[in-house]
């Protein structure tokens, strides 16, 4: 039988690589979007064309009752899911001085309020069957902090945290909980940057150049798949050297 895995953020950059990773190795996938409609159908018939069965669900993670709803089709679909990729978020580039208190709500809503819905409505089901394993998606400037980016970092220097407590709390009950913590990575959202910016990363980066979103989902399938049984609590780096 095969395996199924549920993915937020999966219409484009990291989440539609991670999409297209688990298709490929023959996962059953369901693909959570917000807005991105157009774009979510696509990644659902280029799935089909791989021989594997996908389902795109829109929801926004700031939504419980959405939420709801998306983990129950998903489990309606392909039954309990064996992974849960919590990838949805948002950067937003501000002075601390300018972050209103709705910028920097709204920024912990989706990054980390977010995640806490979807792990708590698909965690009954992961402990029924008491197994499975859940992989979060941090930064590297959740690790370092990131200038003009206080609110964002903040945000995903919890998603850290709230990945290491949950490896403690659900390790017994055979859960995994694992984070990849991106470094420059060539997406929509990091081309706000601009092209000069995102060269002079480049160019700060050990491996001379930025990662591309296929390089992040072939680890987050790593830490999702049997590869790596023995791995929890774990934050895993995929920024070319940019920090060590």
């Amino acid at each position: 039988m095969s395996k199924s895995v549920l993915i937020t953020g999966a219409a484009r950059g990291i989440g539609r690589a991670c999409a297209l990773k688990f298709a490929k190795e023959g996962w059953n996938v369901t693909a959570c979007y917000a807005r991105a409609q157009h774009a979510a159908q696509s990644l659902e018939e280029e799935i089909r064309q791989l021989g594997t069965q996908c389902r795109c669900v829109q929801a926004d993670v700031t939504d419980s009752a959405a939420v709801h709803r998306l983990v129950l089709l998903a489990q309606a679909e392909f039954g309990t899911p064996d992974a849960v990729v919590c990838n949805a978020g948002m950067a937003q580039q501000k002075l601390f001085a300018d972050i209103t208190e709705d910028d920097w709500d709204t920024m912990f809503d989706v990054n980390v309020k977010g995640m806490y819905r979807v792990i708590r409505e698909v965690l009954p089901q992961l402990l029924d069957r008491q197994a499975g394993s859940i992989v979060t998606v941090s930064s590297i400037w959740g690790q370092t902090g990131g200038s003009c980016e206080v609110h964002y970092s903040a945000s995903k220097a919890a998603v850290i945290g709230m990945t290491k407590a949950l490896a403690k709390e659900l390790g017994l009950s055979g859960i995994r909980v694992n984070c990849v913590a991106p470094g420059v990575i060539d997406t929509d959202m990091n081309r706000m940057h601009g092209e000069d910016v995102m060269q002079e990363l480049a160019e700060e980066t050990p491996l001379g150049r930025n990662g591309t979103p296929e390089e992040v989902a072939d680890v987050i399938y790593w830490l999702a798949s049997e590869q790596s049984k023995f791995v929890t609590g774990q934050v895993l780096g995929v920024n070319g050297g940019f920090y060590i």
